[in-house]
């Protein structure tokens, strides 16, 4: 069976989202389609709106045929980091190709690209650091760097100031550096930006858009038009019984962790930096909201999603030293499968390198632990949550 991978986080699935699945099918005629999903916390530093096995269902509802968990340690990554985790599961799992949307919609840009850093690879890494002691943040350093080698070719090159794009420059980085033998394949993203924060007028809209509108109003009514029925039904009936999870609802919790620490240990967590943990101490003595704490706290040098990501380790207590200790996926979890992804395990089973969890309990990992744990704080704040220790009794969803 032919198999293409696909890394997403569905939050929440939505039209862009089927258009990019049912592509990936077709382009590269796949016989399933397995996704590499992040967990309960995303790569922005976000609390997902709904929880995963919802978004799980809401992927297999919709025409994948395996859903993975991508490990905590690489979903609320930095770009490389969160690429690395993806393909190297994706690669375990033995697919042929590995497809993601970009705003570039070919390959060769990003070949050119690669090729181009791997040429000028000291300049490059001096031009970033140089930035970078200039005040600049690290994605912008990179732009920077990235710009001035630029001028050493006149082939085109991916523009990597693009969301889409930078993320699918990783994937292909991470799979060169594991001499992976997947061929990547990429759809041009279409509708929406992915930064659009309103809605549009026709059916594709941003998640961004989607999930500021069902924040704002606390409704699902007017988003209904721009997902697929069936992830509209497994939203809406989330909605009713949980409401969706959000910074805002986990502020307190995070308040009173940050009160607690104390910015000394608070610079033991994870990409906790530079005597940032002073702000953030601070701004959690003053701020009675999230989004007062932000605003107190960010910084050209620091952008949101790098403070957020910084907050949800401090939520999680996910400490620098627990980052070193895990440097790639140890484990394939399974979140959810159809018919067909049974039939493709069946047939891959022996070959995997990674050993499949199905049942958390069986096995001890560190990882692992990691992500139960962020699906226990996760829960916290939840209306009518389930009692802590869901992953040790939430089987993997079979349609």
């Amino acid at each position: 069976m032919l198999a293409t991978g696909i890394v997403v986080e569905y939050n929440p699935f939505h039209n862009g989202h089927l258009f990019h699945l049912q592509q990936a099918k077709t382009q590269t005629n796949a016989d399933i389609i397995i996704a590499v999903m992040s967990g309960q916390f995303l790569q922005r530093g976000e609390p997902a709106i709904v929880d995963k096995w919802t978004r799980a269902e809401m992927a297999l509802a919709n025409g994948a045929d395996l859903v993975v968990e991508l490990p905590y340690a690489f979903a609320t990554a930095h770009a490389p980091q969160f690429a690395k985790g993806a393909i190297e599961l994706l690669d375990a799992l033995q697919c042929d190709y590995f497809c993601f949307g970009s705003e570039e919609g070919s390959i060769a840009p990003f070949t050119n690209s690669l090729d181009l850093i791997h040429s000028q690879s000291q300049v490059y890494e001096q031009m970033i650091q140089d930035a970078m002691k200039e005040g600049l943040s690290y994605p912008r350093a990179l732009r920077a760097g990235y710009e001035a080698i630029s001028q050493h070719t006149t082939l085109p090159l991916a523009n990597l100031s693009e969301p889409n794009n930078i993320l699918g420059f990783h994937y292909m980085q991470a799979a060169r550096e594991i001499h992976s033998s997947m061929i990547p394949v990429t759809i041009e993203r279409t509708g929406s930006h992915y930064h659009d924060s309103s809605l549009p007028v026709d059916s594709i809209a941003s998640a961004t858009s989607i999930r500021n509108q069902l924040l704002q109003s606390h409704s699902t009514s007017d988003v209904e038009p721009f997902m697929p029925e069936s992830s509209f039904q497994l939203l809406k009936d989330w909605t009713t019984r949980h409401g969706f999870q959000s910074w805002d609802l986990l502020y307190p919790l995070l308040r009173y962790t940050i009160l607690r620490e104390e910015p000394q240990r608070l610079a033991e967590i994870a990409d906790v930096t530079e005597g940032i943990e002073f702000s953030l101490y601070k701004a959690a003595k003053e701020q009675a909201t999230f989004h007062g704490f932000m605003q107190a706290v960010k910084s050209k040098r620091y952008t949101w999603t790098r403070i957020q990501r910084m907050l949800v380790h401090i939520l999680t207590g996910y400490n620098k030293s627990t980052r070193e200790e895990i440097n790639s996926p140890s484990y394939i979890r399974l979140l959810g499968m159809s018919q067909s992804g049974r039939t493709y395990l069946r047939s891959v089973k022996k070959q995997l390198p990674l050993p499949l969890v199905s049942r958390v309990a069986s096995l001890s990992d560190l990882s692992l632990r990691t992500d139960n744990k962020s699906t226990d704080i996760y829960l916290c704040g939840i209306q009518s949550a389930p009692a802590p220790g869901l992953d040790y009794r939430m089987p993997p969803i079979m349609r």
